[in-house]
């Protein structure tokens, strides 16, 4: 099929095809970045955790917690990186971040209120409203995961 033919087909120029490689770039970049920052911030909570510098309930917090941050931003790189070689954005892929993200959030709003020792009440107010919030985030990205089910959604 030419381009006479599609009526949405654009002529290709040599200037879309210079700015399609240095979109390409430009996200295989944030890729790499991505992943060097996932580095750091795995070797960050690794040498907190080796250090001991507070109780061991605090430390165990601070350690899942960077090990997540470092799951979510490798699922994100993986994500894009698949974008790149399919040409097309999955959904999927995004709802599962967000609910590891939510999992996240409330590991850490409950392992705050178990092993953070006594909270004002100000403190324990924002830390249940953490709670909650990771706790609808989570419900509302499963229930879009079971939509997508339900209608027969397939990402590439």
């Amino acid at each position: 099929m030419d381009e006479r033919s599609d009526p949405n087909a654009r002529p290709s120029t040599t200037l879309d095809k210079a700015m399609s490689r240095l979109i390409v770039g430009l996200e295989y970049g944030v890729v790499l970045a991505l992943w060097a920052l996932s580095a750091v911030i795995l070797i960050h909570t690794f040498v907190q955790f080796v250090q001991h510098r507070v109780g061991f309930p605090e430390l165990t917090i601070q350690a899942i917690d960077g090990v997540l941050v470092v799951i979510i931003v490798l699922d994100i790189a993986y994500t894009v990186l698949g974008q790149l070689r399919s040409a097309v954005m999955p959904v999927r892929p995004f709802l599962y971040i967000g609910i590891l993200a939510g999992v996240r959030d409330i590991l850490s709003a409950s392992a705050h209120l178990s092993f953070g020792g006594p909270l004002t009440n100000r403190d324990y107010d924002h830390t249940l409203v953490a709670l909650g919030v990771g706790l609808g985030v989570v419900f509302v990205l499963v229930l879009g995961l079971l939509i997508l089910g339900r209608s027969g959604h397939q990402d590439p």
